[in-house]
């Protein structure tokens, strides 16, 4: 006859395994902080979505998606404006933070303009203080704007910040997600009319919310900003990142004759 102790130890051995896979899934959070193409939108800008926004269905039920990108802001005013302290207050280990920025710091006519070293330097303070919280920092490069020269060709418009964000996460060793190279690949692929559909480009009378029509190559259409954040879901993948394995998966029921 055996022993008790056989029936308990599988108990305990399945009960540590529950254990272990419970802690290696507690809840997260996945902070954003940008400017307006990764922004939430209000509705008197629809159809004009940032690429948070459809980002936060991504994810199983262990994260949680809290979008602080705000419009017209830089590395410079999100700071000044006391927008990244709180989400450095409170940071948890494990969180992540995707940080892009470049729109509003590269232009120098704006207020939220930053000079080259002013960017650099943000950009490493957002990476130090995730880490001293135990959190990990991703770096996204500026998402491009829609500018095509007379052959058709996608044109550069990020060139000096992108390539500080680059050289930030090389020196860094930060994680690096490409937005600015891949999203100019994708609208190369589509060309200078198709690629109008991934940006808010609206003909008068289209869309209550712009009766006299809009032509704007920077922000998106709610069809743009999908694809950009599916490609930084691509990425986070590509990455190894162990966020991927948070990833919603559709549950496969088995198929009944």
């Amino acid at each position: 006859m055996r022993s008790p102790l056989f029936k308990i130890i599988p108990a305990l051995l399945l009960l540590s395994l529950v254990s272990f896979t419970a802690s290696q899934q507690n809840n997260i959070k996945v902070y954003l902080i940008g400017d307006s193409t990764m922004a939430n939108k209000q509705v008197k800008a629809y159809p004009e979505t940032g690429w948070g926004m459809p980002f936060v269905y991504f994810w199983d039920s262990t994260v949680t998606v809290d979008n602080r990108a705000q419009n017209g802001r830089s590395t410079k005013t999100f700071i000044n404006a006391k927008l990244w302290e709180p989400v450095e207050r409170d940071l948890q280990e494990g969180d992540y933070v995707l940080i892009q920025f470049g729109h509003n710091d590269e232009v120098p006519t704006k207020g939220s303009y930053i000079n080259e070293e002013g960017f650099k330097t943000n950009l490493v303070k957002f990476v130090t203080e995730s880490r001293n919280k135990k959190a990990i920092p991703v770096l996204i490069t500026p998402v491009a704007r829609r500018k095509f020269n007379a052959a058709g060709n996608i044109e550069e418009t990020h060139a000096v910040y992108a390539e500080i964000v680059r050289q930030v996460a090389a020196e860094q060793h930060v994680p690096l997600i490409d937005l600015d190279k891949e999203s100019q690949e994708v609208l190369q692929k589509l060309g200078p009319d198709a690629s109008t559909l991934y940006y808010n480009h609206l003909a008068p009378g289209e869309n209550p919310n712009y009766p006299d029509g809009k032509i704007d190559d920077t922000h998106f259409s709610e069809l743009g900003a999908r694809k950009m954040a599916e490609i930084v879901l691509a990425d986070i993948k590509s990455l190894k990142l162990e966020l991927a394995a948070r990833i919603w998966k559709p549950e496969v029921k088995p198929v009944t004759k």
